[in-house]
């Protein structure tokens, strides 16, 4: 399963492995769409549900899929981990995103690297970032070979550290874990909003993932993917200013002025990385007119 790795701006659906969910998650429209076999995945139902998912994947590579397909693996500290890497490794199949629980330390990531054979390939390995002692030891995790991006796990780093899952309170793991992730030259995804009722908040929660520097954020529901897309989706207004910035900066060869604000270089790489999200978005309207587009 060699399909591309998800691009800025994606929207994760997460599914359990239930024979049928993911046949409706993976033409649901997201940019990824992701089996779980962990949290959702009751103790007695694991071995049934890993089953289940390594015969979605297999379907769906014969098939073809526009959707990238990955798997959210048990931790591989417990039983349940290790038989989920074995099946995979057994399978032959290498989906491209392959997220890993609980991750604390660079280790579970290069194992899971090393077992699944993807240390030389393309990485595929995903780290899921769910407690304080991982967002304290961002820099090595981050540096783990193998390593293809990170997710922020909201339920779990709330449940850790006691902290209420709200916007103020997980504001400075989120803040971390974008930074961190953009200094490795990474790509992060924010957690998933739980609250199916809650249009506004999961608006809220998108636009500010967005402007933390998250490339996406995962959905529980196909209903939360239109309301992320359009929080990573550049507004007309951004638009605007990013092209006046890309053409007063190609007149003048250099710094000056645009709309009142000063351009220099570091204004210019934002303006052509807001149009490059522009681009990546096929709904969004983008002139050929617009320098750098």
């Amino acid at each position: 399963m060699d399909a591309p790795l998800p691009r800025e701006g994606s929207t994760w659906l997460i599914t359990p492995a239930v024979p049928g969910r993911f046949e409706t998650a993976r033409r649901a429209g997201a940019d990824v769409a992701l089996l779980d076999l962990e949290d959702s995945v009751p103790q007695g139902g694991k071995d049934a549900a890993r089953a289940a998912a390594i015969g979605c994947l297999t379907a769906a590579a014969a098939e073809g899929s526009a959707a990238v397909l990955g798997l959210r693996l048990n931790a591989p500290s417990t039983v349940n981990g290790l038989r989920d890497l074995v099946a995979v490794a057994e399978s032959g199949l290498r989906p491209a995103v392959l997220l890993v629980p609980k991750v604390e330390s660079p280790h579970e990531i290069e194992l899971v690297a090393k077992v699944l054979d993807a240390e030389d390939g393309p990485p595929r390995v995903w780290a899921l970032i769910e407690t304080p002692r991982a967002i304290g030891r961002l820099p090595a995790i981050l540096g783990a070979r193998g390593l293809a991006g990170v997710v922020f796990g909201a339920a779990d780093y709330a449940a850790a550290t006691g902290c209420r899952r709200s916007t103020r309170a997980l504001w400075y793991p989120r803040a971390a874990l974008a930074v961190s992730a953009a200094a490795a030259g990474l790509p992060a995804i924010d957690s998933p909003h739980f609250d199916l009722e809650d249009p506004d908040g999961l608006r809220r929660e998108a636009e500010e993932a967005s402007d933390l520097g998250f490339a996406g954020k995962g959905a529980v529901h196909p209903r939360q993917l239109p309301l992320i897309r359009e929080a990573f989706r550049p507004s007309a207004r951004d638009l605007a200013d990013a092209r006046a910035t890309l053409t007063a900066a190609d007149a003048a060869g250099g710094v000056t002025t645009a709309g009142g604000r000063m351009v220099g270089p570091p204004l210019v790489a934002a303006a052509r990385a807001v149009t490059e999200r522009a681009r990546s978005a096929p709904d969004v309207p983008v002139s050929k007119e617009v320098p750098g587009v």
